[in-house]
């Protein structure tokens, strides 16, 4: 029996949602739009600003922005990859939302990102020390548009 695999993801800018088509397309997977329920604008997303939703979000451990729409039906899946942005050397809080509202226990996790200067390494830790009860695999940073041949040996790689 072969496995079911969902690639979940946030985007803003259309960057992680590229790589995101991409990888499902590469993993034969089901696809899923994390989507917050209040769309961020492009002054939210202004790192600059020490008042910016983005930046008070970040800021603030507990919060967890809702999710838009119904979520995906998990227990239909083995292997999930979850993508977003590195916002402040992390996984945008609405991840959080997402993995808490989820029934992810028993799924393998890979988490994948994009990013302008930061390397995945952190968020990897930091989602694993929050959901220790998880199963997380090794995940990668995917910027510049991964060919279908990278990103197909990566896939492989990583669930051999």
């Amino acid at each position: 029996m072969s496995s079911k695999r969902l690639v979940a993801y946030f985007s803003c800018s259309g960057v992680t949602k590229q790589v995101a088509e991409n990888l499902a397309e590469a993993a034969s997977a089901d696809l899923y739009e994390i989507r917050p329920e209040v769309p961020y604008t492009k002054a939210d997303l202004d790192w600059m600003d020490k008042k910016s939703r983005s930046t008070i979000e970040m800021n603030d451990p507990a919060s967890r922005p809702a999710i838009a729409g119904s979520l995906p039906a998990t227990e239909d899946f083995d292997t999930i990859f979850i993508g977003f942005p590195i916002w402040w050397y992390s996984a945008p809080t609405i991840i959080n939302t997402f993995v808490e509202n989820c029934n992810l226990k028993g799924k393998t996790l890979i988490p994948f990102a994009t990013s302008g200067s930061t390397a995945i390494e952190g968020c990897e830790k930091k989602l694993q020390d929050t959901y220790p009860e998880l199963t997380w695999k090794k995940g990668r940073l995917l910027n510049g548009n991964p060919s279908p041949a990278q990103l197909t040996a990566w896939i492989k790689e990583i669930l051999a």
